[in-house]
């Protein structure tokens, strides 16, 4: 039997050097005043989400004494050092070990995703009961981010990040957000046989898609319209630029 369970596991341990303040974790900036990653604990509460978990590590103590505070159901996780984002996942596998059902991966500094988008693609994610689900777009100039390689019939082969793309995987626009839905024990097993022979020497969460190939397991790509939607935080013009967006989504909700 399928179970219908979800959880979430909220990556906020990044340092998020080019903020420019050493003293903040990148997920305690604040997008119309709310902390980035408040926002995405209140998108996984809309969608559900039975057990939230938020990874931690740069700045801890002030992520887990606000979260404690203001949204006391998530739990903790530490990542001690940053040495990937499977390895995050990794510090989530000994609190979720007796969950069963599927795992949505949300980034800490992406406040901006619809629950009416992640209910979608969950929606989707069950149908065709994937092993993986991950929230992608096309962009006119998708440096710096990973890559999705598909087949000819469009089927996920494997994602590789910019700074591990050849020529020719660099031309391709489409990008890997770094949100993902996952059925629960094919994506603990794979976090067991991911390397760090990368040009980071990190242990990359996006190489399970590799393996879940090898595999031949089901993996669906569901491409949002709205790049906006998927926006990181990585700079404090990139914040600026979000609050406007945020500014302008919140007067459009209340026209």
């Amino acid at each position: 039997m399928i179970s219908h369970s979800l959880a979430a596991v909220i990556m906020a341990a990044g340092q998020g050097k080019r903020m420019k303040n050493p003293d903040k974790a990148k997920v305690m900036n604040t997008l119309g005043g709310i902390p980035l990653v408040h926002h995405v604990v209140t998108l996984a509460r809309t969608m559900g989400c039975e057990r939230i978990i938020a990874i931690v590590g740069h700045q801890r103590q002030n992520v887990i004494s606000y979260l404690r505070k203001a949204t006391p159901e998530v739990e903790i996780a530490i990542q001690d050092v940053q040495l990937g984002t499977a390895h995050a996942v990794q510090q989530a596998v000994p609190i979720l070990h007796d969950f069963s059902g599927d795992i949505v991966i949300l980034s800490g500094d992406a406040p901006l995703t619809r629950p009416e988008t992640m209910m979608a693609a969950l929606t989707k994610h069950r149908e065709i009961q994937a092993a993986v689900t991950v929230l992608t777009a096309v962009l006119p100039d998708p440096s710096g981010y990973g890559r999705v390689l598909r087949d000819n019939d469009g089927r996920i082969l494997r994602i590789v990040e910019h700074k591990d793309a050849t020529e020719n995987e660099l031309r391709v626009r489409e990008i890997n957000s770094g949100i993902y839905l996952f059925r629960k024990e094919p994506l603990f097993a794979a976090l067991n046989n991911i390397t760090n022979d990368n040009a980071q020497g990190e242990y990359y969460l996006p190489d399970v898609f590799a393996l879940f190939a090898q595999q031949g397991l089901p993996m669906l790509p569901f491409q949002v319209e709205s790049f906006d939607e998927l926006r990181g935080v990585n700079t404090v013009e990139q914040l600026q630029e979000m609050e406007r967006l945020y500014a302008s989504l919140s007067h459009t909700a209340r026209a």
